[in-house]
């Protein structure tokens, strides 16, 4: 788009660039930097316009990108340009991730060099390598504690083995995922420092008071993230006499984006990245970029604004280099992570879908899927050009934030439904096999969430110990039937390091003193390699569960209804135990593809006449069956019948089978 204003300033900033940057192969950059300038200027002028310094700072952006793309290496170019001519790369159900502690998993970069062909085995072609870069020892809250955004600890490996790493995968046709924290830096970052040593201009980094007259204003709406262990949104810093806003933790300080040189550094954080040969990158705490008192400082419009703005300058120097937006909150808030636009992720082309992974464990609990059902309905569609990044466990906890008008809506009441929830998961109600533990209890509110790996909040922990093989058996089976529904509901399956090969809590954290007031860290485990080994002998936990996901996610890769196009049905059944979905071709039905989970102990059935049309023509081609067992479903006068704890992909056709 022509705008007189920024189409002068741009000419001025072109000419100052060409004696300040001196380089002949710039013209992919001064192509993407004209057809991106227009939204730049635009988002730039609407956040910091009013300032004195905005011309100066918005030429000093425009040079950052100027030397990131210089520092580009070519093979990530080429890689830019391949992926700029089939836009929608990532919406292909050929991918399906795992996200790791390198520690835990592998031990160091070498040593996940090592362990690729092991991912392969399964499928895995996406790798999120969690947090590495530079933390204090004691006070890194699981990585998101960075002391230096350009460095990683020294104990998992080099920046030269990141780079080995990401070259090594792209050969095998893998991502690479790591995160950017842009939310907060560690109290020991430099900038921190700097503004502690009495440094004026890092002390505008920070949100920093003399008194509590501010943060007591902020104090009234704010939640609070860590109320157990990190009560309070602010930390009395002696060495300056002020009160810095470290909303995660006392350890944590928080970015001020009102501040245009915090954005300027942190965007020349997420393009160093790009360039050491991410090709995903995570960005950690988006919903909280943007403070304002009176509010919650969640999902304010700025926060957008900003990520706008990040993606448009990244659209600049690495183009091929996708966002996930991490923000766990409301159905309602977390789409417009992907940005407002009809089509087009203007804001992160991924969002954690936190939504479906809390209804599934509702279903786990209550065996039913009626809130599952009406929770996926009030999930509001993505874009065209964006995708949900499915998962049932990662590296934080498990939280309950369902509407609550949905949870009325069946039956429950709000409260009281949570507080089961916990105590089913924690082992406490009656009956239950789960041995998870709560987290982020509030002695204010009542409120908690869950903590545990997936094997032992599904009860596979305490059927192992009671040696009891029919709730072994009902855990593998429940196990896989849980990731059947990341693999086939629309988006990139995000599996936890362990949970194929069923691992269990990991008690060994009560031992570290710097992580034993942390229960997250009870699914943050250090892998049996011993025990992985044992997928390769028949009829252990660890094969059963190995081989069911192996073959899923070969399945799946060959499917094309699985890709994220929007092609979903969801479809009300009257039997509230099953979950029932319709994967579909946009002009073939024959191709269609439909998903039922049973969440009951018990076997379920579903008559066909109970499937909306599209699904029911599914069985008018020929023999239908189930692409997992290439069998055909029990049917029996024109009503399936469903396993406990089972799920079926039900195809009509043939072609779409593996044997």
């Amino acid at each position: 788009m022509y705008e007189p204003v920024a189409h002068a300033l741009l000419n001025e900033i072109l000419d100052e660039l060409s004696h300040q940057v001196v380089r002949e192969d710039l013209r992919h950059f001064y192509t993407r930097l004209g057809a991106n300038f227009y939204a730049i200027y635009s988002l730039f002028s609407h956040l910091y316009g009013q300032r004195q310094d905005f011309k100066p700072q918005i030429i000093h952006l425009t040079e950052r990108l100027a030397r990131a793309y210089i520092a580009r290496p070519e093979r990530l170019r080429q890689l830019d340009t391949e992926r700029e001519k089939n836009h929608d790369w990532f919406i292909s159900q050929e991918w399906v991730g795992m996200a790791i502690y390198l520690n835990g998993f592998a031990g160091n970069l070498n040593g996940l060099l090592e362990r690729l062909p092991y991912l392969q085995e399964l499928g895995i072609n996406v790798i999120h390598v969690m947090p590495i870069l530079r933390c204090p020892r004691g006070a890194s809250d699981g990585g998101y504690a960075v002391s230096d955004f350009r460095d990683i600890d020294p104990r998992v490996g080099t920046l030269s083995e990141i780079q080995t790493l990401a070259e090594v995968m792209q050969s095998y046709g893998m991502l690479l995922t790591l995160d950017v924290v842009v939310n907060h830096t560690s109290n020991e970052h430099e900038w921190a420092q700097a503004a502690c040593a009495g440094h004026a201009v890092y002390q505008d980094f920070y949100y920093l008071f003399p008194t509590r007259d501010v943060p007591d204003m902020f104090e009234k709406t704010l939640p609070e993230i860590f109320p157990e262990n990190a009560p309070g949104n602010f930390t009395w810093v002696p060495e300056i006499n002020q009160w810095a806003m470290t909303v995660f933790n006392n350890y944590q300080w928080d970015l001020k984006y009102s501040n245009p040189a915090v954005f300027i550094e942190m965007l020349d954080v997420i393009l160093f990245w790009a360039n050491q040969g991410a090709d995903i990158l995570r960005l950690d705490a988006v919903a909280f970029l943007w403070k304002k008192i009176g509010t919650a400082s969640q999902n304010e419009r700025e926060a957008h604004l900003i990520l706008q703005l990040m993606k448009d300058c990244c659209q600049v120097v690495a183009p091929g280099t996708l966002f996930i937006a991490e923000a766990i909150v409301a159905p309602s808030e977390i789409i417009k992570y992907f940005g407002e636009d009809a089509v087009i992720a203007k804001e992160c082309e991924i969002a954690y879908n936190a939504t479906f992974m809390a209804l599934l464990w509702d279903a786990v609990a209550t065996k039913n899927a009626r809130l599952l059902n009406r929770g996926i309905k009030s999930l509001p569609s993505k874009l065209d050009r964006a995708t949900w990044l499915n998962y049932l466990r990662c590296h934080d906890d498990i939280g309950l934030g369902f509407d609550d008008a949905d949870i009325r809506a069946c039956g429950y009441e709000p409260y009281a439904h949570r507080h089961f929830l916990v105590e089913w998961f924690t082992g406490v109600f009656e009956d239950s096999p789960a041995s998870g533990r709560p987290f982020g209890v509030n002695a204010k509110t009542g409120d908690a969430r869950i903590v545990g790996t997936l094997a032992s909040l599904v009860g596979l922990e305490t059927a192992r110990q009671a040696n009891d093989e029919p709730a072994i058996s009902q855990a593998i089976a429940l196990i896989l039937t849980l990731h059947a529904m990341i693999l086939s509901f629309g988006g990139i399956p995000l599996l936890w390091y362990g949970d194929e090969g069923g691992t269990c809590n990991d008690y060994s954290f009560l031992e570290d003193d710097n992580k034993s007031n942390d229960t997250r860290w009870l699914h943050r485990p250090y892998i049996d390699w011993t025990q992985v080994e044992r997928r390769h002998d028949s009829g252990t936990i660890e094969q059963q569960l190995f081989d069911g996901l192996k073959r899923m996610i070969a399945i799946r890769k060959n499917i094309q209804v699985f890709a994220d196009f929007n092609n979903r049905e969801l479809i009300d059944v009257p039997n509230p135990h099953l979950f029932v979905f319709l994967r579909s071709h946009p002009s073939v039905i024959a191709n269609s593809v439909l998903v039922i989970a049973n969440f009951d102990t018990k076997p379920q059935h579903l008559a066909l006449a109970d499937l909306s049309t599209n699904a029911r023509a599914i069985f008018r081609y020929g023999q239908v069956q189930d692409l997992i067992s290439n069998m055909a479903p029990a049917l029996f006068n024109e009503v399936l019948i469903i396993p406990p704890c089972h799920f079926y992909w039900l195809s009509g056709q043939s072609s779409n089978r593996l044997t």
